[in-house]
This record gives C-alpha cells, sequence and structure tokens, in this order.
C-alpha cells in the first residue's frame, strides 16, 4: 500500500518511501540535515538539529530495509511486555549501556509527558541482521519507545511511520538531552521523576522519604510536616514496582485542615491516568474541577461526587469533586497506567484544579491542605 520509491522531491509519507539517503520531510524526499547530503539541488527545510551544539557528524552509512522488534534488550538481555514504558536510545545516548535503567521524561507537543525506563540500545552503528530485526541502523537522535510510552502521551502510533517522526524524535530527545540528569542524595529536582530511586524532592533536593523511612543519604533529610500530628497510619507492606514502595489501605485522619500532597493527573482516555474513574466508570475532560484521593480517603468510594476544598500555599483555593481513587495498594498495570502506588496522603487533580489555584504542573508536587465542603 505504500507509494513507489521517490527520488528528490517526491511524495512520501515515511522514510521508507523516499531513496537512498533521501528521508521524508513535510511530505517530500530531500536530504538529511543530520547527514549532510546535496543529493536534491533545492536545500531541504530547515529542522533543529537534536542538540543546539550539536557537533555529532556520521560514520558511516548502510542500505537495508525491513523487520520489526530483533533480539533482547540490551540492558538485561530479556524481551519485555509492551505495556510497560521503556525506550530504547541511540548508540550515543544509550552511552555504552550507562543509562540501562534510568529514568527519562518525555514531553510531546501536546503538553503530555511521561517518565520511560532506558531498557535498549536503538543501534546507530549496525543492522540488517537477525538482531536488528533486519532493519537500518537508527538515526543518532531517536527515542524508541514502546506503545506504552505512546500512549501516555496520547499519540497515534501511526504517526511513528508517518512523515512528522523526524520532528517528534527531535522534540523528545532535544527535551530529554536538556533536562537534568537523575539526581542521587542532595542533588537538584523539581519532581520526584528527577530523584533516583525510592529518593524524594523535598525543597528542591532529592533526600530520603520521611514518610518511607528510608536511609540512603548519609545526612538526615528536611524537615517536612507529617500528614498529621497525630498520624498512626501504618503501612501494611510493601511492593516492588519501579522501586520498593509500602502499600497504605489508610490515610490521615480528615480534618478541617488535612495537609497533603498535591499532584497532578490526567483524567481523559488515553492519558496517564490509567483505567476510567473509579466512581462512575467514565474518563473526564481535564477542565473539570476534579480529583483522586488515596485510598485511605477516598474510603471505600464513600467520597465518590463529593466536594473538597483544596487551599495551596500561596492563599488561594477551590472546590473539586471526587471522582476517583489513587491507589495506595497497587500499581505498574494497565488500570494505573503502570505507575508505582500512590503515597496515602494524595490528591491527585486535574489541570483546571492547578490552574485555579495558581500553579504550575511542572512543579509535579506541592503540600496543600484540604477538608469537607
Amino acid at each position: 500500500t505504500s507509494n513507489a520509491i521517490s527520488q528528490c522531491n517526491g511524495p512520501c509519507k515515511t522514510w521508507d518511501d523516499c531513496d537512498g539517503q533521501l528521508i521524508c520531510i513535510n511530505g517530500k524526499c530531500n536530504d538529511d540535515p543530520n547527514v549532510g547530503t546535496n543529493i536534491c539541488k533545492n536545500n531541504p527545510p530547515s529542522v533543529p538539529s537534536p542538540t543546539p551544539t550539536n557537533t555529532c557528524r556520521p560514520s558511516g552509512t548502510i542500505n537495508c530495509n525491513g523487520g520489526d522488534g530483533g533480539g533482547p534488550s540490551s540492558c538485561d538481555g530479556k524481551f519485555h511486555n509492551n505495556n510497560e514504558r521503556i525506550v530504547g536510545l541511540s548508540t550515543g545516548w544509550f552511552a555504552g549501556g550507562s543509562r540501562c535503567g534510568k529514568m527519562i521524561r518525555i514531553r510531546a507537543n501536546n503538553g503530555k509527558s511521561v517518565t520511560a525506563k532506558v531498557v535498549d540500545e536503538c543501534d546507530s552503528t549496525m543492522g540488517c541482521d537477525a538482531e536488528h530485526a533486519f532493519q537500518s541502523p537508527c538515526k543518532n537522535n531517536i527515542v524508541d519507545g514502546s506503545i506504552a510510552v505512546w500512549r501516555a502521551l496520547g499519540l497515534n502510533t501511526d504517526l511513528a511511520t508517518m512523515s512528522n517522526l523526524a520532528f517528534l524524535s527531535l522534540f523528545f530527545t532535544i527535551f530529554i538531552s536538556t533536562s537534568n540528569a537523575i539526581s542521587q542524595c542532595n542533588g537538584p529536582c523539581k519532581t520526584w521523576d528527577d530523584c533516583d530511586g525510592q529518593l524524594i524532592c523535598i525543597n528542591g533536593k532529592c533526600n530520603d522519604d520521611p514518610n518511607v523511612g528510608t536511609k540512603i543519604c548519609k545526612s538526615s533529610p528536611p524537615s517536612v510536616p507529617s500528614p498529621t500530628p497525630t498520624n498512626t497510619c501504618r503501612p501494611s507492606g510493601t511492593i516492588n514496582c519501579n522501586g520498593v514502595h509500602p502499600i497504605y489501605r489508610c490515610s490521615p485522619p480528615v480534618t478541617s485542615s488535612t495537609p497533603a500532597q498535591l499532584t497532578f493527573n490526567d483524567f481523559s482516555e488515553g492519558g496517564d491516568g490509567g483505567g476510567p474513574s473509579s466512581c462512575d466508570g467514565k474518563y473526564h475532560n481535564n477542565n473539570e474541577r476534579i480529583v483522586a484521593l488515596s485510598t485511605g480517603w477516598f474510603a471505600g468510594r464513600s467520597r465518590c461526587g463529593k466536594m473538597i476544598l483544596i487551599r495551596a500555599n500561596n492563599g488561594k483555593t477551590v472546590t473539586a469533586k471526587v471522582v476517583d481513587e489513587c491507589d495506595s495498594t497497587m500499581g505498574c498495570d494497565a488500570e494505573h497506567a503502570f505507575q508505582s502506588p500512590c503515597k496515602n496522603n494524595i490528591v491527585d487533580g486535574s489541570i483546571a484544579v492547578w490552574r485555579a489555584l495558581g500553579l504550575n504542573t511542572d512543579l509535579g508536587i506541592v503540600p496543600v491542605t484540604w477538608s469537607m465542603v
């Protein structure tokens, strides 16, 4: 069903529609700016380099076609379920396996983002053999994502074979290459995703989680208020899911000013919120002022449809409807968008809630208080 092989300026939908080293740019076959060929008379449309100061140049070319998948992942020698949020990185970014198991954050043009684990190399040096599924070598700016990554970003995987793939891959990789690396103890952070393992972001630095009681960092973590002064809620076990996490079936007592952590959730279908809302079995528009509550506060759906008042540290308040549970007992499956279990003091709000409170969702998590209306 594909078009015949096109020459310079010929029509194309995918790179495979173009002859030789030409690539598909804006629906026409043209020279690849990243390779520097001058096969076509007209200059190709300008596309951004992988990094603002990119000096990477090709070390050769290879001509082949076909296939998908290939051998097991380079990092662990295993095949993986495509429902995992995992990626392969071009050879340079793979860095000899040094990024194996590391988490990266990918942001799409629609504003959605996802964290994914590096499990494989997208080989930029070899191809056309069984190990590489008889595919051509990867370009040097590729993030090769599982279907779970695409779904979390709200993207149609059909785009993966369309002409705008070049732009998509460049956009992803520029974001990754300029973002902070995963930080260790006392390293800089903005969200929990910036911190390694079980560390969390406290006052802009990665440190131990007081609620979990880890002692990974030498110095004690900064003092943070407990969810309540007399919180007797204790974990009922642990789950190994993107690291070891406590399981909570309870939450701190609800008061007229209950301390909590506000997180950001996408309640729409295909978003990073997982399945439909527990209260009504439906997906929701993110322009609604809605929240999910940790398992204990959700109280077996008894707060479904109830309104709560949330107050931020900047003094702003908003009322929001409870539509879902932020599960503190389970995670790492399709229903939970393959995310770790929630902590037991979470109010997971839509973007409308964050905007009403005058908060930037890039913060990832902020302290708030809430009460029943």
